[in-house]
């Protein structure tokens, strides 16, 4: 008997087109090539939110940065008295009454040329400014003459770190040529060098808040004849100036509570601002305020003239 033939199997075909049409449609569908699952991922989500955190961190510090930067070379004693003592009873969890604010004068502010940058290389200037006539025997002289204490600056300097202290002092060396001055901060110095300096004439100081009122508390440091307070509103590298910094900020306010409120109430001492801009930065300053004061000008003056035609013939 013959053999029987071995016929191949027949090809499978797909059992309906709908089939067919189901396996290209899942293909099609399929969109993350990347193999993420989809739906929300949690480290996506993460990084998401690190990133927009982040991004409202650049513009809350650039809003800072505007404010300080009007407050440091534009504001008016007035403004720049409420900014201080706003800061004072924030810092410290207190709210002072009307009669105490009525207390602060403005004249307890050094107003600082507006048109000079304020930066290192300008910082004598400022400080000669603010002293008027009296500069060169106030920040110049180098021996002690009656009516003189020993240890006791005309100007204090209060940075929030020792190497701004210096950068700071740099700035002052014409005045600084017959009378060194105090350096008061712990990096490098001891205590006992800083009394030794303390003992002869001392007109112009420079240093952090914990350090100066150890001196002062120690009695080597006396503030008789202490004219003027620089609160250095320099930035560091990660935005915090003398008063943001929590503890550099605690330990200012109270030297300040401990040594110079009275002084401020009296009137024997003023404090100003000082900041850290270029030239550059104050002309760009100035201008968009000069924009903003033509602005508000020109609608002033808008909104007290009678309603004019719009037509171009009428201006």
């Amino acid at each position: 008997m013959a053999g029987k033939l071995h016929k191949s199997p027949k090809p499978k075909r797909p059992s309906s087109l709908h089939a067919t049409n189901k396996k290209k449609v899942k293909k099609r569908n399929f969109a993350n090539p990347n193999l993420i699952p989809l739906g929300k991922n949690p480290i996506v989500a993460d990084f998401e939110n690190k990133a927009n955190e982040e991004l409202r961190n650049k513009k809350k510090k650039g809003k800072e940065a505007e404010h300080d930067a009007l407050l440091l070379s534009t504001l008016p004693a007035a403004q720049q008295l409420r900014f201080f003592l706003d800061s004072y009873q924030s810092a410290n969890g207190i709210k002072l009454s009307p009669l105490e604010l009525e207390a602060f004068k403005d004249t307890s502010v050094a107003e600082l040329p507006q048109e000079v940058a304020q930066d290192v290389d300008n910082f004598s200037d400022h400080i000669k400014t603010a002293f008027d006539d009296s500069w060169r025997e106030a920040l110049c002289e180098g021996k002690l003459s009656d009516g003189i204490d020993a240890g006791s600056p005309a100007v204090l300097v209060i940075s929030a770190s020792a190497l701004r202290s210096l950068e700071l002092l740099r700035g002052l060396k014409k005045f600084t040529k017959e009378c060194r001055p105090a350096k008061l901060f712990a990096k490098h110095m001891k205590v006992e060098d800083q009394v030794s300096i303390l003992k002869g004439r001392v007109n112009i100081a420079s240093g952090t808040p914990s350090r100066i009122k150890k001196l002062i508390d120690m009695d080597a440091m006396i503030l008789s004849r202490l004219t003027l307070v620089v609160l250095d509103m320099h930035r560091d590298a990660k935005g915090y100036t003398l008063l943001t910094l929590k503890q550099i900020r605690d330990e200012f306010w109270d030297l300040y509570k401990s040594h110079f409120h009275p002084r401020l109430l009296q009137g024997d001492t003023r404090f100003c601002f000082y900041g850290s801009r270029s030239g550059a930065e104050t002309e760009k300053i100035h201008y968009s305020l000069s924009q903003a004061r033509t602005t508000a000008a020109i609608e002033t003056i808008l909104r007290r003239s009678p309603a004019t035609s719009t037509n171009p013939k009428t201006f």
